[in-house]
């Protein structure tokens, strides 16, 4: 049975009876863990028994149901973990009707949902062993969202629980937490709304032991801060995995056992032998990425055939059989073994390199003309990025509906990974999960320095086309993404660099930080570690590792060397583009914010939007119009943007006593006057006594409809809005013109007081 802990309460709760037929886990219980003063209650037992494991959980009214089923033989031809995390939104759970008129299904996941999927995967795939070949699915689906606890800590923790219940082999369930710093303090599992204010939004996993996923956005967060951060969440986290750790003892299936990782350490040595000093003089010779790849591959191509030369032909022989369909294996293994050796017993790396040598950088802005509004290349290494910036008007904002509402972004990046990148073809030509997340870190690393949309109006693409690749092309993007907006113009307050930070580690517990990592390090090291900020702090982490957990003082070490790293990076940087450019390009529209009365609004408008539509026609120009009564005017030139901020202008200004205006006649009233349109389409009235000094008896002898004429206002009624324009006060009264007396008070006219007593009958 569990044992009590003071940072965990648990209870049993029998439900519905024993589900006949399903499997050992499906006993309908209830556990409610603790951390942190906020209850998480999860089930199991009375939902999906023919999934391998399911578990409900919950906090507060966010419910998420994680699903574990894995097939039952391995997978033909495949060499890596078919794990699939698959991240469900659904609107019901928000109470929701949403989607387009046509279709009110749900879709693909939006960017949200495959990032949450994504965090999740990199938390549990360090626990398999990666000889299982079998695949491994588990579905996430958001149940209920109250708009408060957060559903993806909700559902990492219950994939993580369906892992550990199943009978697919794991070692050992991790734990899930959120960490935030708010108002200067650490907040674990931030709600909702404060996480929008929050300098950290760090999702924490780790085991009972050590931290294994961290993923962090930051508003320049000091290295020490974000320590403190790692060590408050780990601390959360691990009493979670140790919770869930309990419960599986309790509940959990028998686990089928992994496959054994192939070894024949006869064969091994031999192969070793054979090619070890080509292999020591590839990794340690100055060599481009395809040719060291090349050198690698032909020799594991060749293993088999020396192994055969060795033992002899297979023939009917099984053991022998199974060895030489082994031995490319063994021979990558002879590779990423002399790697990691040189690393930890010599310092040295992948071609001479130091364990804190940056590859050269090279930096160059405007490589493409000035009709794309900025652009920048980027290079690192065999790293390559083209990167672009788009300026676009506040109506270019990127819209999402999901579960959660509506949602625009101003700034958003997009990263492009195409197969010749690294030398290759492929048929997967489209967006992946792997380029929405690294096109995201490299957009949450740029947010905190972009200007505000009062500064600067415009919506914001960066686009990344990933040319070469050999290593941490995530921040190859987010340093060509810098590069590109200072460019542009935008006028972010700090430039941002970024660099990826590796680790090699042996059985001893003895580890190497390697700065500025590169393919073959990444793939045969223990850790992927992303860092990326400004001069005074971090703005996102992102880090997954290959191993069971990490020491607690590598994350210092890293913190540290990726802060030299970065300086390093950016100081190439900035001398390719010391500042932001002051103009932008002459391709680039132009915004002009003007604030109007929210009641004036309708009158921009118009009828139907016949107002706004004419304006928009008439001078080429994008308007944009927000409930708080600002008005964004797009327009590609100065000219279509002076008439098209005029007309607006005009339309909200308030006419002013003693103040001439542009006016046309648009009617005639035989006897009274003249209508005067002004200020882009108000009226006013011209009485015929103001049309000249002297009188006037027929109002076209002095005006007629379409006339062009300047008018004095000399009386404006705010109530009803009607106003009285005079053409006379304009003009020099005639030499011995004598004002008429005014009218006596209360009415009459000029040949006398009016009659007192009763009504004449």
């Amino acid at each position: 049975m569990l044992e009590e802990r003071d940072f965990i309460s648990l209870s049993i709760i029998t439900m519905f009876g024993k589900n006949k037929g399903s499997s050992a886990i499906a006993q309908n219980k209830e556990y409610t863990v603790e951390v942190g003063g906020q209850k998480l209650t999860f089930k199991t037992g009375m939902l999906a028994a023919q999934a391998n494991a399911t578990v409900v959980a919950q906090m507060g009214d966010t419910v998420c149901m994680s699903n574990c089923t894995t097939s039952r033989t391995a997978r033909d031809g495949v060499t890596f973990l078919p794990l699939q995390v698959v991240y469900q939104e659904k609107f019901y759970a928000a109470g929701k009707v949403a989607g387009s008129r046509f279709r009110k299904r749900e879709g693909r996941p939006a960017d949200l949902f495959v990032l949450a999927a994504r965090v999740i995967d990199r938390g549990l795939r360090p626990m398999f062993a990666k000889t299982i070949h079998n695949d491994i699915q588990v579905f996430c689906t958001v149940l209920s969202y109250d708009f408060v606890s957060e559903h993806d800590i909700v559902s990492a923790n219950a994939a993580s629980l369906a892992v550990a219940l199943s009978d697919c082999p794991a070692d050992g369930p991790v734990g899930t937490v959120r960490v935030g710093i708010l108002d200067g303090a650490l907040v674990l599992n931030p709600n909702h709304e404060d996480r929008a204010r929050c300098e950290l939004d760090m999702v924490l996993t780790a085991t009972k032991d050590r931290v294994i996923m961290i993923d962090a956005a930051a508003n320049q967060v000091p290295e020490e801060k974000v320590l403190e951060a790692i060590a408050f969440g780990q601390e959360a986290a691990q009493k979670i995995a140790t919770a869930f750790a309990d419960i599986q003892k309790e509940i959990g299936s028998e686990k089928w056992e992994a496959p054994a990782a192939f070894e024949h350490e006869e064969a091994l040595a031999f192969l070793k032998e054979g090619a070890l000093e080509g292999i020591n003089n590839a990794i340690l010779t100055p060599m481009d990425k395809l040719a060291r790849r090349g050198y690698f591959n032909d020799l594991a191509d060749g293993a088999a055939a020396k192994l055969e030369e060795k033992y002899g032909p297979a023939d009917d022989n099984e053991e022998l059989a199974e060895l030489y369909s082994n031995a490319g294996d063994m021979m990558h293994k002879v590779v990423t073994g002399e790697v990691r050796r040189l690393v930890l017993e010599e310092g040295k790396r992948m071609s001479g390199r130091t364990v804190d040598e940056i590859r050269p950088v090279g930096c160059m802005v405007d490589i493409l003309p000035a009709r794309v509004h900025g652009s920048a290349l980027f290079q690192r290494g065999e790293t390559q990025g083209l990167t672009t910036c788009t300026l676009g008007s506040p109506g270019d904002k990127l819209l999402t509906e999901g579960m959660m509402g509506e949602k625009e972004d101003r700034y958003f990046h997009h990263y492009n990974f195409p197969p010749f990148s690294v030398g290759e073809t492929s048929n997967r030509l489209f967006t992946g999960n792997r380029e929405i997340g690294h096109g995201y870190l490299a957009q949450k690393a740029l947010e905190p320095v972009l200007p505000t949309e009062e500064v600067f109006p415009y919506t914001i693409r960066t686009v990344t086309e990933i040319l070469e690749s050999n290593g941490s092309s995530s921040m190859a993007a987010t340093c060509g993404s810098t590069l590109a907006l200072m460019a542009a113009g935008v006028p972010i307050s700090s430039p941002v660099s970024g660099i990826a930070m590796g680790l090699m580690s042996d059985s001893s517990g003895k580890f190497v930080v390697l700065s500025d990592l590169q393919d073959e390090e990444d793939f045969g090291g223990d850790m992927d570690f992303k860092v990326t900020g400004t001069a005074a702090g971090v703005t996102a982490i992102q880090m997954d590792i290959k191993v069971k957990g990490l020491p607690d003082d590598v994350f210092s070490q890293a913190l540290e060397k990726a802060k030299i790293g970065r300086a390093s990076i950016l100081k190439d940087m900035l001398a390719a583009i010391p500042e932001v450019r002051k103009e932008m390009s002459a391709f680039a529209p132009r915004i002009e914010t003007i604030n109007i009365d929210p009641d004036d609004i309708r009158l921009v408008i118009g009828k139907g939007g016949e107002t706004i539509q004419g304006i928009t026609k008439e001078f080429g120009v994008d308007i944009d119009i927000e409930d708080s009564g600002m008005v964004f005017v797009t327009a590609p030139d100065g000219e279509s943007m002076a008439g098209a901020s005029a007309r607006i202008q005009n339309i909200v200004a308030k006419p002013k006593v003693g103040t001439t205006y542009d006016c046309k006649i648009v009617r005639i009233i035989d006897g009274v006057g003249a209508i005067a349109e002004f200020l882009g389409g108000k009226d006013g009235m011209i009485h015929i006594s103001e049309l000249q000094w002297s009188r006037t008896e027929n109002v076209e002898d002095i005006v007629k409809v379409g006339d062009e004429v300047k008018a004095l206002c000399v009386e404006y009624n705010a109530m009803d809005g009607k106003t009285r324009l005079s053409l006379k006060q304009l003009q020099d009264k005639p030499e011995g013109y004598v004002d008429r007396p005014p009218r006596p008070h209360g009415g009459g006219d000029r040949r006398g007081p009016p009659r007192k007593g009763p009504p004449r009958r």
